[in-house]
């Protein structure tokens, strides 16, 4: 898999690496043509795997090589990593506030955002387009990175990112497509609402990775930003989500979405 990326441009391989995230959403969205439900303790399992890939990849992606980037410039490594990570953070709640979007739970329909007319269908997607800009956002730095030859960044540990980001996705892509089509929505225009907000990923990837080649300096800041995003969703959204049913399937989710995802880093990166 390596080998594919080798010679790439750095942007063709955060296009490529956002493209198969994209891909896993679409994958998962195409449940709809089989199911017209999730069982509840499959989706609990799900979202909680979600959570820990997010974690995992958080830090050992993420956070880590940002502080030894830091640390390398001389400067305080815990001031830039906690600016970058506190900006992360509050990007993703200020979206959550301002950007209309809904969740479809177990106890109903949860409107948030600025108030508005637009379809569920729209709604729906806008939540989990807020998931995946920041994941997204990730792996194009993590290209980025390795691109400008970054102490600790490695192609290898860039692609595992984006495999652990697109295992993830999966369940992101049932997560809309499943419910609307419980809506009434067609199962083609369900899994086309599905996919659809998994796009965003290519789209941030190409300008994460732009950005740290022209503002290299970033690069750490960049890093912790998008962990910072990524943990806000998993406590925000997904974690409590998947507790809302069963918690001890969801937990168990959590600490193997973890595992997958430090082994995979761990393993190749």
């Amino acid at each position: 898999m390596v080998d594919f990326f080798v010679g790439l441009s750095p942007i063709i391989q955060a296009l490529v690496g956002t493209l198969f995230t994209w891909g896993m959403t679409a994958l998962g969205a195409a449940v709809v043509f089989f199911f017209k439900k999730i069982n509840r303790k499959v989706l609990d399992g799900m979202l909680g795997f979600a959570s820990g890939v997010m974690i995992a990849a958080s830090f050992f992606s993420l956070l880590a090589p940002a502080v030894e980037m830091a640390d390398a410039s001389g400067k305080p490594a815990w001031l830039i990593v906690g600016i970058g990570f506190g900006a992360g953070c509050l990007f993703l709640f200020a979206a959550d506030k301002i950007l209309p979007h809904m969740h479809i739970s177990k106890d109903g329909e949860h409107k948030e955002g600025i108030p508005t007319n637009w379809r569920k269908s729209v709604l729906l997607v806008s939540a989990i387009t807020l998931h995946n800009i920041p994941e997204g956002l990730a792996v194009g730095v993590a290209f980025g990175a390795v691109a400008v030859n970054f102490e600790g960044a490695t192609l290898a540990g860039a692609i595992a990112l984006a495999v652990g980001i697109g295992i993830q996705n999966f369940p992101e892509g049932a997560a809309v497509s499943v419910p609307l089509r419980r809506q009434g929505l067609s199962r083609s225009r369900s899994f086309f609402w599905g996919q659809l907000s998994g796009m965003v990923e290519p789209v941030a990837g190409v300008l994460g990775a732009l950005a740290v080649i022209i503002f290299q300096p970033l690069l750490p800041y960049a890093l912790a930003f998008a962990a910072g995003a990524m943990i806000f969703v998993v406590a925000e959204e997904l974690i409590p989500e998947a507790h809302s049913g069963h918690s001890d399937i969801a937990t168990m989710g959590v600490v193997i979405g973890f595992l997958v995802m430090m082994m995979l880093d761990v393993g190749l990166g």
